[in-house]
Order: structure tokens, then sequence, then C-alpha cells
């Protein structure tokens, strides 16, 4: 990337004091290295506090070098898959620690998933181990077709956190296993299965061999859905990563210099699973030595506002459908947000009316940014000094460029509509084992096609208008109509169908299903059954209308737009 001006970047001008125009992303060979050197400079700091247990960094040190011997006497070599699937818990970051420093690939599950989603990302990756919270490994023993996965290791709620004295921890162990049973799976001849437990023992009979890393070895599949209605797995290199961390914190510098030395909390509400949650909670917030207060069910309104009275927190992510939860429940107003300093929303837009809810009761303003799984995520930000809702994702992070763009691939003036396209050091290196699909995406002078349409004024500050791409957009997660077409219209009942988002209050878009009937007797019941195997919860069509036929241009293609302009009549209560 050339060296960067104000005359062809003028978001430089508008940067904060202190706020470098560029970060060395070369700093840290990997980001293993950035993550030892942060563990070790503040050993003695609270990493993660769940439900009353503590894990210190040199904790998260150390377990992470035995989780990481054991991979090794597994046969793992560098590159390997290893998949993660659960809520936000202890393990997780000693997990994350491990399967880098092994040299392994860190693929991300959402453990909501169905079996059809999970054996999709599973075989896509090629994951070779699977750590799974037990609750949901009855998903894992679902799937019938063959899997590369070779060991299975279960996870238990009380895993990594010591005696279980506190009434908090007995109580949340028994709510969870109320609503989702643990599941005992057994060994067999094609994979074996044991409990972290025991993989710490076994792990601490060995001696962990480091393995020598680079900024181009691969660090994160971080699976995304597909304009192909398939997942695909954003690339995200060890200096992707290293590069977003150090963008963040060049951000958040001014800010957190002010604060001087102490530790702070930073609010882990949002799954680590998500790129925006991992990259923000898992590691930003290592390299500063912040406590991360893990919120294993953040859906439990009652629960997290009874946990952030506990405690002082200083900074605050989430996507608008959390920040407007918590502002319409009738204990958050009581609560003491006297050390708040960062909201940070992403992940989705964030609505005016929540933002100015959450100024009046918290005092501290949600500070907007934007970014892609294929981001690693972060690409642009306000000022953290903003005192009012700006309805714009703010200006450039440094070394990135943000160009703005017709159909045909020009600039466009300032003020003028085009796509979002983004160049930086935090860019993907392609989607895996896609390459038609990254060539969709990838300009020849290396920018990243979002998808988004937006607006850049003259100061540098860009505003999102539009989504150019058909995804819906529900509490920060994507979802992909193709991938909820392609499944639906696999029913015997159904002829064809179409997905578009429309408003919804609370989750800021929701799924609606356009259905046209093979068999008349096919009802709307059935539809929802069906999609409750096969989707994960915030994929399910909130709304279903049935229908005679489809809008189609003359090619026969389905016109969303006038689904979506339909749905949007007559938009959820």
């Amino acid at each position: 990337m050339m060296p960067a001006t104000a005359s062809d970047r003028p978001w430089l001008g508008q940067y904060p004091t202190g706020v470098p125009a560029q970060v060395d992303a070369t700093a840290y060979p990997s980001l293993v290295a950035l993550l030892e050197e942060a563990w070790q400079r503040h050993p003695d700091r609270d990493a993660t506090l769940c439900m009353g247990s503590r894990l210190r960094y040199r904790d998260i040190d150390a377990l992470s070098l035995t989780l990481a011997a054991w991979l090794q006497q597994q046969g793992l070599a560098r590159g390997d898959r290893v998949a993660v699937m659960m809520p936000n818990l202890p393990p997780y970051l000693p997990l994350l620690g491990a399967i880098l420093r092994a040299g392994c690939v860190v693929v991300n599950v959402n453990p909501l998933y169905t079996p059809r989603e999970l054996s999709h990302q599973l075989r896509d990756s090629g994951a070779k181990v699977l750590f799974v919270l037990e609750n949901f490994a009855g998903t894992l023993e679902a799937i019938t077709e063959p899997l590369p996965l070779r060991h299975i290791v279960l996870c238990a709620m009380g895993d990594l956190m010591g005696p279980w004295r506190g009434t908090l921890v007995n109580f949340v162990v028994r709510h969870v296993r109320k609503l989702v049973p643990p599941h005992t799976l057994a060994s067999d001849a094609r994979r074996q299965v044991t409990r972290l437990g025991a993989v710490l023992r076994a792990g601490r009979r060995h001696a962990f061999q480091p393995v020598p890393l680079g900024p181009n070895d691969v660090a994160f599949l971080q699976y995304t859905g597909g304009t192909t209605g398939v997942a695909k797995g954003a690339t995200l290199l060890h200096r992707n990563l290293v590069a977003n961390v150090l963008q963040i914190d060049a951000w958040f510098s001014p800010v957190l210099q002010r604060l001087g030395e102490q530790p702070l909390t930073m609010v882990a509400a949002l799954p680590l699973y998500h790129i925006f949650a991992l990259t923000l909670c898992g590691l930003f917030s290592s390299r500063r030595g912040m406590l991360n207060l893990l919120i294993p069910n953040p859906r439990d309104l009652d629960g997290l506002v009874k946990t952030l009275g506990q405690h002082r927190v200083h900074l605050f992510p989430a996507v608008n459908t959390l920040f407007n939860a918590l502002t319409e429940h009738p204990g958050f107003a009581g609560l003491d947000f006297s050390e708040l300093v960062v909201s940070v929303g992403g992940g989705m837009a964030v609505q005016q009316a929540t933002a100015e809810r959450w100024l009046r009761l918290t005092g501290c303003p949600i500070v907007e940014g934007y970014g892609l799984s294929e981001t690693s995520p972060v690409a642009t930000c306000n000022r953290l000094d903003l005192r009012a809702f700006s309805g714009t994702i703010g200006l450039p992070l440094p070394s990135t460029d943000i160009a703005i763009r017709d159909d045909a691939g020009q600039d466009v003036a300032p003020g003028q509509a085009g796509e979002i396209c983004i160049r930086g050091p935090q860019v993907m290196a392609g989607y895996w084992n896609r390459p038609d699909e990254t060539a969709k995406v990838m300009t020849a002078d290396g920018f990243l096609r979002s998808g988004d349409i937006g607006i850049m004024d003259e100061r540098g500050y860009v505003r999102i208008v539009d989504r150019k791409k058909d995804m819906i957009l529900v509490s920060g997660f994507n979802v992909y109509p193709n991938e909820i077409e392609q499944v639906v219209s696999l029913h015997p009942g159904v002829s064809e169908c179409a997905a578009v988002g429309i408003p919804d209050p609370h989750s800021g878009e929701a799924v609606k299903l356009f259905v046209v009937r093979r068999d008349p007797a096919l009802s709307e019941a059935d539809i929802r059954h069906y999609c409750h195997d096969n989707f994960t919860a915030y994929k399910r069509p909130k709304v279903i209308e049935f229908c005679e036929d489809l809008p189609k241009t003359s090619v026969g293609k389905v016109l969303r737009r006038a689904l979506r302009e339909q749905g949007a009549a007559a938009p959820l209560a």
C-alpha cells in the first residue's frame, strides 16, 4: 500500500490526536507472538470472569501450552483445522491460544447450528478435532454422513471454573442443563471421544514443541454466508488478525491512555465465535490486559442485568439488538455506568432511538463501527470522543483505504452512492478452497467488494444507504436468502420460494419467506417445523406468506426487491 496522505485520504484529517495514519502490521511475526507477549506482560491480571470463577493471563498461557501439547500428541500438524463449538465459557480463550500455538487453524462454530449446518462446516473445513460443549453434542450425533473428525473433546459447563461453591454457578449449570441436557458421545472406529479434563491431564505429560509461524500462515477460518447458498470460510491469516488488533489498539489508545494503567473490564456478551467479539474481546482485550466479563447467554436479560450490577465495566461492545433490549429492561436504569467509557456498536446498524436511550441511561454514547468477517473484522469506526449519535459508520481505520465505486469499478465523487470497497492489511486472503467466490469479491488493485452501498462525504465519513447483495442482517448475523431458498425448496410440498428481509424492531431485520405450494395441503406449521430442523434460530423465517407465484424478470430471476417492498409495507410490530 502506498504511504497515506491527507490529499487522497481525507479521513486522515479527521483522526483524533495521537492516532497514526498507519500501523506496522509486521511488528509481530504471528498472532501467537502478539498474544504470548501480552500474556507475559500482565500475567497476574484477571483475563476472564464467568459466574464467579476467574482465570488470570498466566492461566491462559499455561493452559494453552498444555492443550497445544495434547494436540501435537494427536499427530496434528501445522495447518490442520480444529473446531470450537461452545458459548462464552472459560475454556474458550485457552483453546484459541492452544490451537494457534500448535500451528493449527481455528474454526469457530455456532453452537446453535443444526446438524445440516454443522456437517457442512466440519466437512468444508476438514476439521480433524472438535471441542464441543456437551450440551450441544447431540447435534453432532444427529449427523449421518461421514465427517473428517478424528477426535471429539467434550467440555462441560464447570470446566476450568474450579470448585463450584457459588450459588450462581450452580444455578446457571442447572438452568443450562434443563434447557439443553448434556449429551454423551462414545468413541468408535472413526473417532476418539474424550473429555477436557482428560485432555489436560494427558497434555501435562508431554512437552510442547514450539511451531515456527509466519504472517502468511492461516489462523482462522471464519465462516460466513454465501451468495450461492453455501457458507464459505473467510481465510484469515496471522497477519490479518495482528493488523486488526493493532488498528483497534491505535484507535482506542487516546481514550485508554486517559484511564492510565488501571485494569479495565470489557463486557463479553457477544459470542466469541462471532468475528466482532473474537477480535475485540478475545484478542484486543488480551493485548491490553483487560478482564473479559464472559456472558454465556446474553438472551437471559435478567441474569445479564444482575451480572452488570455486580461490576464496574469500562467497555461494552454489542449489537443494536442487545443495546435495545437492555435499555427496555426494568432493572437496567438503576445500574451504575459511571466508569463506562466506550460503547461500541457493530454487526448491524445502530438505530438512533436505541442510541439515544442508551446515552440517556448510561451517559456513554454508542460509537458505531463497520466491518465484515472478511476484514477481521473492523474497517471503519467513529471517533471515540463522539458525544451523540452520528448515523455514520465512521472513518477508515489506520492503514485502511475505503473506495466508493460504481458498477464499472470506478471511484465516484464524494456524496455519490456506490459500493463500499475495502483495502488494508486486515483483508482476508480469500475464501477457503473457493477461488471462484474469491474472484467475485476481490479487485485487481486489492480491494474487497463489500456488497454494501454507501456514501463518503468530503471529510471521509462513510454512511451505509443500502445493501447491494440480498443479505439479511438479523441481530448482527448474516442470513443469505439463497441458503434459505435452497433448503426450503427441497421440501416436497414446496414448488418455489423466496426469502427477503423485513424490518423488525427487535433484531433490525427478520426473515420473511414467500412460498408457492406444490402440495395444496402444505401448512405454515409444516414449513416452520421443517425450518426448525434445518436452520439455527436467527435464520428461521419469522413471517411465512403463501402466494400463487413469485414476481420475476423476463429471464426468470426472482425480483427480491419487489418482495422486500411488499414485506416492508407491513413491518413487524
